[in-house]
């Protein structure tokens, strides 16, 4: 009997995810951590921009990885960003250095200026000093689908002549139908015998919403790579991917080792981080959460032992510090319901345990408002040590709130988006909220979780401007 051949599927979630949603430093790491549980063989991420934050991050993430290997990218123009991003990744389980390069002729000459021939060379020395370092190195081609042939077969052996072990190609486009993959990449195999030495890999767009059967067209075409995302509808998915080959793999000679037992929990729990955003649209699909936690129920009456069992039982490891944030607003919201689902406490801990160390916290309000009045809030809060305050009017009791964090912090920031949804159903349903604020062109987001909305509303508005001051303070 012929063993099935294995699909290594590779994970671009945060990438994708930094393109979608405004994720925080824990939520980053906590979201590899989560995917690393998958058994995916590869975590893909951003590269090293900015260097005090990025490498801290990347290192965060590689103590976090136990079993995948983690990929970082480095620039094709700037040299020393291969040993900035070595010395950031290095101490992973299985540390994969990535040459990601454009190669279409309007992409090579619109972000980096290059011509052919200055591409293959520099593809050919970047590809070499990642050898020199690691011998788990990947050329990426971007956008492979849009390549002159030729020029691609080209480009394709500098990388591998120079030590590129895994040679991933990508329909960034994503308007190619399964049938023209197939082709496409029978072509390639025709044209550069020595693709066989390496492992093949794929990623694809979902354009026209094809990327899950381009991906199925080729690995039977060769590939044995896939790049796949958990949280977004825009690329190959990953929950999908894995039950095609868990259940059609056999008829084409490969398997993925992805625990399917997980996807559904882990899936769901990247959703939940990934929901901070607002953009709930942009979340890929798969295999749906189980709707019904009510078989498991927590009250007033628990411990905090209780507490993190459950948080353990949900797929979260808490350290102590977050335990006792959780354990706090658990008590706080215990308090004012008879009974926590499964699905508030998660919420509670995408809340609480995922945010960057709060700046402003220990925040006190009083809000006075009617249809006869106007609203006012005062807010009474500590910014590190410091005690502030302020007290301001608005057009309602959530205006006013965020109007008197504005005035005690001294500072304003542009509202970009406020949501309001509940967790659960029912009269003692918990209430959601999600802040976007947009300061020097960035837009940072936060999460607020209470059975008082317009507490809530000042907990998420709160946890966007502690975004914004760990990056200032950390830069």
């Amino acid at each position: 009997m012929i063993r099935p051949e294995i699909v290594n599927v590779s994970d671009c979630t945060l990438p994708e995810a930094e393109n979608h949603f405004e994720l925080s430093f824990k939520e980053k790491i906590e979201l590899c951590r989560l995917i690393d549980k998958l058994g995916v063989s590869s975590i893909d991420l951003c590269p090293i921009r900015r260097k005090k934050i990025d490498r801290l991050l990347v290192k965060s993430i590689c103590s976090a990885v136990k079993n995948a290997s983690v990929a970082v990218p480095v620039s094709l123009t700037d040299e020393e960003s291969i040993q900035v991003t070595w010395e950031a990744l290095r101490e992973a389980v299985n540390p994969r250095l990535q040459v990601a390069a454009p190669v279409s002729s309007v992409q090579m000459e619109y972000l980096l200026h290059m011509k052919a021939d200055a591409m293959i060379r520099a593809v050919a020395k970047t590809v070499s000093a990642c050898r020199s370092l690691t011998d788990n190195v990947e050329f990426i081609a971007q956008d492979a689908t849009r390549s002159d042939p030729a020029f691609l077969v080209q480009v394709m052996s500098a990388a591998i002549d120079a030590g590129a072990k895994i040679v991933t190609l990508g329909d960034t486009a994503g308007t190619m139908m399964p049938e023209e993959i197939s082709a496409w990449f029978e072509n390639l195999k025709k044209e550069l015998p020595s693709l066989e030495k390496v492992t093949l890999g794929f990623f694809c767009s979902g354009e026209l919403n094809m990327a899950d059967a381009n991906a199925v067209s080729a690995i039977r075409s060769g590939v044995r790579e896939i790049k796949a995302t958990t949280c977004t509808a825009t690329a190959i998915s990953l929950p999908n991917i894995v039950r095609i080959l868990n259940i059609k793999g056999g008829s084409i000679g490969v398997c993925a080792k992805v625990g399917v037992e997980q996807i559904r929990r882990i899936t769901g729990q990247v959703r939940v981080i990934c929901q901070s955003s607002g953009k709930k649209h942009d979340i890929a699909g798969g295999f749906e959460e189980e709707a019904n936690d009510s078989d498991y129920l927590l009250s007033k009456h628990d411990t905090i032992e209780s507490v993190v069992h459950a948080a353990e039982k949900l797929g979260y490891d808490l350290n102590a510090e977050d335990q006792q944030k959780v354990w706090k607003c658990f008590c706080q919201t215990a308090e004012k319901k008879d009974h926590i689902t499964l699905r508030e406490l998660e919420a509670i801990i995408a809340a609480e345990a995922m945010q960057v160390p709060p700046a402003y916290h220990d925040i006190l309000y009083t809000i006075s408002t009617g249809n006869q009045i106007g609203a006012m809030a005062h807010m009474k809060l500590k910014f590190h040590d410091q005690e502030i305050e302020g007290t301001a009017s608005g057009d309602g009791a959530i205006d006013a709130s965020f109007n008197s964090i504005e005035q005690a912090t001294g500072r304003h920031f542009e509202l970009d988006d406020f949501q309001i949804q509940s967790v659960t159903q029912g009269r003692e349903a918990m209430g959601e909220t999600i802040v976007r604020l947009r300061w020097e062109g960035k837009l940072y987001s936060g999460r607020g979780i209470s059975t008082d909305i317009v507490g809530a509303g000042i907990m998420a508005y709160i946890n966007a401007v502690n975004k914004i001051v760990y990056e200032e303070e950390e830069a």
